[in-house]
């Protein structure tokens, strides 16, 4: 639940809270439907307890839960159990993300040079390391990386910009300073 919050959390870090992006609403949207299951479906609220709240997940959003039988008292329990879940979890990501800014750096580096990561390169970055270039990354001549900064990705043939620049005809921002 916690790396649901992970992009979000990154560009508010990196760039500001004013800057922050409406790309992670798709991840907000669904780390609340989780929550919400955790919390009116599947027991694992201690406050709210093993017990299952409501026909129909929209009956519980937000204390709707008309017709149901549910009373408002416990319509709001459930909105306040909501609330720490999504809380607990956004304070838990932006924790690990503060406490890892160099890593966070060395994947934006990476995706900015790259485009795409791979999971050879995010464990090396996990555990500290430069990434090398994805397994399917190769240069002008067919040959992989050769550290020239010359190297494209032979499905799309765009050309790599890692101080930011143009990058497959969209304008990127370089690394924050």
């Amino acid at each position: 639940l916690s790396s649901l919050f992970g992009g979000r959390l990154a560009e508010e870090l990196v760039f500001g809270a004013e800057y922050v992006t409406t790309g992670a609403a798709n991840d907000i949207e669904r780390a609340t439907e989780i929550a919400r299951n955790m919390v009116t479906k599947w027991g694992l609220s201690e406050r709210m307890g093993p017990l299952a709240y409501g026909e129909d997940q929209e009956e519980v959003m937000l204390g709707k839960a008309a017709g149901n039988g549910m009373s408002d008292d416990t319509a709001s329990a459930i909105d306040k159990e909501i609330r720490s879940v999504i809380d607990r979890n956004y304070s838990r990501a932006k924790r690990i993300l503060q406490e890892s800014m160099d890593k966070l750096h060395m994947m934006a580096e990476a995706l900015m040079k790259y485009e795409t990561i791979d999971r050879k390169q995010i464990d090396s970055i996990m555990s500290g390391h430069e990434p090398g270039p994805p397994s399917d990354w190769e240069d002008h001549h067919g040959h992989g990386d050769d550290g020239s900064g010359t190297a494209i990705r032979p499905s799309s043939g765009k050309q790599p910009s890692p101080g930011g620049g143009n990058v497959g005809g969209d304008k990127v921002p370089g690394p924050a300073s």
